[in-house]
């Protein structure tokens, strides 16, 4: 291959990256508007994690834990799964939503899917008391 040929696979690669990038915040706002926030607040950093633990019913200071190294990952996979069910998926969709988050976060955000609430402060009221 030419180096002609690279760079337009690569220029070719970036456009297909930024697309998905601009698609992932699209259906990100939509999906904030559809929870009753303003969709503004998903393209500002650190605020559109406080935004997303509202929108999952989980307090603001859980923000601290997606600083920590290696407890981000299993806080944000749960915060995931929480957005999921809050629209009324099941885990199976939450899989989607961490694989292919191209696909399953438009599908969320464009498709039939309502906000039912809150599933993470539901949770905590669900453990019985001793």
């Amino acid at each position: 291959m030419n180096e002609q040929m690279v760079q337009s696979m690569g220029v070719g690669i970036m456009i297909i990256y930024f697309a998905l990038i601009i698609l992932i915040l699209v259906s990100m706002w939509k999906i904030f508007t559809k929870a009753g926030k303003v969709g503004w607040a998903s393209i500002i950093p650190i605020y559109n994690i406080i935004i997303l633990l509202e929108i999952i019913g989980k307090p603001a200071w859980w923000i601290i834990l997606y600083f920590i190294p290696g407890v981000n990952l299993v806080f944000a996979v749960w915060s995931t799964n929480l957005l999921s069910k809050g629209f009324g998926n099941s885990e199976g969709f939450t899989i989607g939503m961490l694989f292919l988050p191209f696909v399953f976060y438009p599908v969320l955000a464009f498709g039939s899917a309502s906000y039912h609430g809150p599933v993470g402060g539901q949770m905590a009221s669900a453990i019985p008391a001793v």
